[in-house]
């Protein structure tokens, strides 16, 4: 068993930069599975668990893959088997993109139903609903999606919820399907348009990425590519957080700022100074800080995978904050643990209403799932005294190498084998 140890109350300083992002390369690897011809090499690939288990899960179906630093390169020629039933399968969420991208190529798929972190239900209904749309026909056997379908044609589907699994998922299906596609309500986050990316790079036709209505023209077959990975928003997102609640001046670099906008608004709306530049952001901190409202939202609003270390920081915030959870219903379970360390906080059902304390105070907490880790990890450095953080294989799953980011800002962090 591992666990993060924080002796907390020093201030950061430096520059850290930024990995690619989780939320795009997830995607990204099962949708290099529909190339058949060609290699697909992959460039800022962040080196978090979620990453590895894709890898043994691609690597189970028959495709080639080979690690070099940062750089990820995919062969699928040599893809063999159509059954993606592994306890890696069950242990991820994005997992499920391989129904889709094994679907666009090969017209079936079994994939068992994912796993991922406890926030919520989180079902795949809408991804069914495009499926089906686009000719296919889905069964769940035996704890698996089974998808058949004797050709794929392009289909108008109205996305009854905005869905970013949903979104990528169908639009990786619809690549390789007669005619076009339309999806309406489609979600616009910055992986979306990512994901989008990379399927042009392989030669598909897919337009209108980043806003509600995307279109894909079907082609032929797809091809490997090489492709960069955006930097991850909600890792930049969290070192920005960070900086502002310990105190100091850190340059969060690798960086898309447009991307970080809705939450440059709210550390500026709490005093804290940040400064963008044309990859990067400076964040400036004396402390003192004020309360805030938030209500997540899909994006250009406010990230629902922010929400968690925002609530540390606002619970050593003047006067009083209010977190509304618009997304996920069981965001709110880290909660209780930062209350172990002396925040003021009270649930009730998606809102959380927090009372600004002086200060927190070290405790032994446990991470409930990725980023209620980060958040922990955050009280930890502003906390008077000695946090030890378990459940870390949490974090690990998103966040690259976090002690070692900390430690070269100035951060008393390190990890421990038990």
């Amino acid at each position: 068993m591992e666990k993060l140890v924080i002796n907390g109350g020093k201030s950061l300083f430096g520059s850290i930069d930024i990995s690619g992002a989780k939320n795009a390369a997830v995607a990204i690897l099962p949708a290099a599975v529909a190339a058949g011809e060609g290699k697909c090499v992959i460039d800022n690939i962040p080196d978090i668990a979620d990453i590895n288990c894709l890898e043994r899960i691609v690597e189970s179906l028959g495709c080639t893959v080979e690690r070099n630093g940062n750089s990820l390169t995919i062969d699928s020629t040599t893809l063999n088997n159509l059954d993606a039933c592994t306890e890696d399968v069950r242990r991820m969420r994005a997992s499920y993109y391989l129904i889709g991208a094994l679907l666009a190529r090969f017209k079936k798929a079994r994939v068992e139903l994912p796993g991922g972190c406890p926030i919520g239900v989180r079902p795949i209904d809408q991804h069914i609903k495009g499926f089906e749309a686009l000719g296919a026909d889905v069964k769940i056997e035996h704890g698996a999606v089974v998808v058949t379908a004797e050709k794929l044609k392009g289909a108008n589907i109205f996305f009854d919820v905005v869905t970013v699994g949903a979104t990528i998922n169908v639009m990786i299906a619809a690549t390789l399907a007669e005619g076009v596609t339309t999806l309406e309500n489609a979600a616009r986050e910055p992986h979306v348009v990512d994901v989008a990316n990379f399927l042009n790079a392989m030669g598909a036709n897919v337009k209108g990425a980043g806003t509600d209505i995307i279109r894909i023209t079907g082609v032929e077959s797809l091809k490997g590519c090489n492709y960069s990975v955006i930097p991850d928003q909600i890792e930049a997102g969290t070192f920005m957080i960070a900086a502002a609640s310990c105190g100091g001046e850190v340059r969060v670099s690798n960086v898309i700022p447009k991307h970080l906008e809705s939450i440059t608004a709210k550390l500026t709306e709490m005093g804290v100074e940040v400064i963008e530049e044309d990859d990067s952001v400076i964040i400036k901190s004396d402390r003192n800080l004020k309360g805030v409202n938030i209500k997540t939202a899909p994006y250009p609003g406010f990230p629902t995978d922010i929400q968690q270390p925002m609530s540390t920081i606002l619970s050593v915030a003047k006067g009083r904050s209010i977190i509304n959870e618009s997304i996920w219903e069981s965001r709110l379970k880290h909660v209780d643990e930062l209350k172990k360390m002396g925040a003021n906080i009270k649930v009730e059902g998606r809102t959380a209403i927090l009372d600004g304390v002086e200060k927190l105070t070290g405790a032994i907490v446990k991470a409930t799932d990725l980023r209620a880790g980060a958040a922990m990890v955050i009280a930890g450095l502003i906390a008077d005294g000695t946090t030890e953080i378990y459940s870390i294989e949490h974090i690990d799953r998103g966040y690259p190498h976090i002690e070692d980011k900390f430690k070269s800002l100035g951060a008393d962090i390190h990890r421990e084998t038990e």
